[in-house]
């Protein structure tokens, strides 16, 4: 609703609201900063005057290579895909830079969600080896299309001298990028650990805007002991966190899973909507109880952890119906009708995942690929379940342009199947090598991007299978009961086959058209060759 001040509008006020709304990134402390609006607009400034600002060595060439224009284009690969005719779900192999880019056309302000989880910076993972040059002729060196002359990719060494300069100048036109793509009330997670942390907030509020921040979210990402050699008297690091960014000040965004008010109760059995919550405590240090190891069905608690209540109370609660198993872990069941609606709602966005821990995600990942891949560290699908809930609709567009082995795509799968919904997946992954000595190497995998779709073929395969067992048990209630008593998927049969688990697969490349690069000693089979020019 407008409310009237009795003033004529400011329209110096409304212009600059527009200019902030389209350029977050060249405002500082509620000022524009004109030089660099002028950056933004393509006019470079080579020379400024000291002023509060986030900079660094390349950052100006950085912005650059995020306004040159792409040359490549993606290269349908139908026989990597899985249900080519009918799947709305996108894996795309290249330089996440260049795929941004080609991206923007298509899906420019249609993504209701990025999650993205990028290299760390450790001084062991992998890092885009940007040099400022054609970046998709990088690509194309890096990936073994074009000749073997160039860098090899490597790690970012702190030795190199360059160290936070070389992950800023990757990080920053990557989310710039991003930011288009996002819809107006798209929401941005960024997982990261400690070593990053305070970079990735300052060039993200430069993005966004630090208006848009809203909230890091901090969860245990390992409960298991770090063996840290000699260093016995060091901190155990056991939490990572994710960065929370909305696009605009778009009304109701986030469900009350993280902006408070009413609990959610996602699930429903016999009619009776219920949350799950861990009832796994720590059983270290002081936690310790030996009497809190007992089994249950079958289960005992791992290493490390312990019923949260003695072996009577929590048989009782399994004996009253307060205990579920889900991927083989119990959680405790608090019905809606039970206990009041009022919470404070980031502890229970903790509560239901502080339990999905990397070591939990590798395990999935295990259990699917066997050990045959390259991650040490996993996220759980647990936890992009819980991202997704809060934010997505049953029709949206998720994105992950640093996918790895492809959790995301496994999330919203598997959300898809919980609630009926048809949310899209786009995965983007540079096909890293695997090392020649690696398990995954030995089992096949050429490079990182046959890993990820691999696991979404098996993944896909496993959720449909397990939907189907489901949607059988419910018929059968049926007929036994004469009505619909399930805890199972809300997924009907007609829904399940229309549950899209397939992906097409589009390569990175210079071009789809072949280039006139005859042999002249058989000039008739070059010609022939130009029949068609498409490749």
């Amino acid at each position: 609703m407008t409310k009237l001040n009795g003033m004529t509008p400011d329209i110096a006020a409304e212009n600059i609201d527009q200019i902030k709304n389209l350029f977050p990134d060249v405002f500082y402390e509620g000022k524009i900063d004109f030089d660099k609006l002028k950056q933004v607009l393509g006019e470079y400034i080579e020379n400024e005057n000291e002023r509060y600002n986030f900079t660094w060595n390349g950052k100006g060439k950085a912005l650059r290579l995020a306004q040159t224009p792409s040359t490549g284009t993606l290269r349908p690969c139908k026989e990597e895909s899985k249900n080519w005719n009918t799947t709305q779900n996108l894996y795309i192999e290249g330089d996440n830079l260049e795929v941004l880019k080609l991206l923007q056309k298509t899906y420019h302000n249609k993504i209701k969600m990025i999650y993205i989880d990028p290299p760390y910076n450790t001084g062991k993972d992998f890092i885009y080896p940007d040099d400022y040059k054609d970046n998709l002729e990088n690509y194309l060196k890096l990936t073994g299309q074009n000749n073997e002359d160039g860098d090899r990719i490597s790690t970012n060494s702190e030795t190199s001298g360059r160290y936070h300069t070389n992950w800023l100048n990757m990080m920053y036109p990557r989310l710039r990028l991003a930011r288009n793509l996002l819809a107006d009330d798209g929401i941005i997670f960024i997982s990261i650990s400690e070593k990053e942390l305070v970079n990735i907030i300052r060039i993200s509020n430069e993005i966004f805007g630090e208006e848009h921040l809203i909230g890091t979210i901090t969860w245990k990402a390992r409960v298991k002991p770090v063996n840290i050699g000699d260093a016995k008297y060091r901190p155990q690091k056991e939490t990572e966190f994710i960065l929370v960014y909305e696009k605009t000040d778009f009304q109701d965004k986030f469900l009350p899973l993280i902006t408070g008010g009413l609990r959610s109760y996602p699930y429903e059995i016999d009619g009776k909507k219920y949350r799950l919550t861990t009832i796994l405590k720590s059983n270290r240090g002081t936690n310790f109880r030996s009497t809190m190891t007992f089994e249950l069905e079958g289960y005992s608690p791992p290493d490390g952890q312990r019923w949260q209540a003695g072996e009577d109370v929590i048989n009782q609660l399994n004996d009253d119906g307060y205990i579920e198993f889900k991927d083989g872990t119990p959680f405790r069941r608090y019905f809606e009708d039970e206990e009041g609606a009022e919470h404070d709602p980031f502890y229970c966005f903790m509560e239901v995942d502080w339990s999905s821990t990397s070591e939990s995600g590798k395990n999935e990942l295990n259990n699917i690929l066997g050990n045959n891949h390259e991650f040490d560290t996993v996220k759980p699908t647990r936890l992009l379940r819980t991202l997704l809930s809060s934010c997505t609709q049953k029709n949206d567009i998720i994105l992950d342009f640093f996918s790895g082995s492809s959790t995301t795509a496994h999330a919203v799968m598997q959300l898809n199947a919980d609630d009926g919904g048809n949310r899209k997946f786009i995965m983007v992954q540079l096909p890293e090598p695997c090392g020649e000595d690696t398990e995954a190497a030995k089992a096949g995998y050429k490079n990182i991007c046959e890993i990820g779709k691999e696991r979404i073929r098996r993944a896909g395969e496993k959720i449909v299978k397990s939907e189907e067992l489901k949607v059988k048990s419910e018929q059968g209630e049926q007929v036994v009961q004469g009505t619909l008593n399930s805890s199972f998927s809300t997924l009907n049969s007609n829904e399940l086959r229309s549950l899209d688990v397939g992906f097409k697969v589009f390569k990175l490349d210079s071009s789809n058209l072949k280039k006139w690069n005859p042999d002249y000693d058989n000039l008739e089979a070059s010609l022939e060759g130009m029949v068609s020019n498409y490749v």
